[in-house]
């Protein structure tokens, strides 16, 4: 589920800035009033896409938060059982290190 909310997310962004490109090109062939509507179009275009991101930054910096929160828990919780598997992670990374 969260993956679908990411792709729509990334969709989204692609048609704003898409759009955003073809009104600036719009609005440097434009003269006047044509072309400051299309600046200011863009500029909307560009605050939407915005908040949208700082949306998605304020859910991973609250998810982000949510699992140290859950791995302290679980460390203090389960001390040597962390200190194995940090331990056996370490020795997977040493392995793949050494490969060359």
């Amino acid at each position: 589920m969260e993956n679908t909310s990411k792709d729509k997310l990334i969709t989204d962004m692609k048609v704003v800035l898409a759009d955003v490109e073809d009104l600036l090109k719009s609005a440097a062939a434009a003269t006047g009033e044509t072309a400051v509507a299309l600046r200011e179009k863009a500029a909307g275009k560009l605050k939407l896409a915005t908040e949208k991101l700082s949306g998605l930054q304020e859910a991973a910096l609250l998810k982000g938060k949510e699992a140290a929160k859950l791995t302290d828990d679980y460390v203090h919780a389960n001390p040597w059982k962390a200190v194995g598997i940090a331990a056996a992670v370490g020795f997977l990374i040493g392995l793949l290190v050494n490969r060359k």
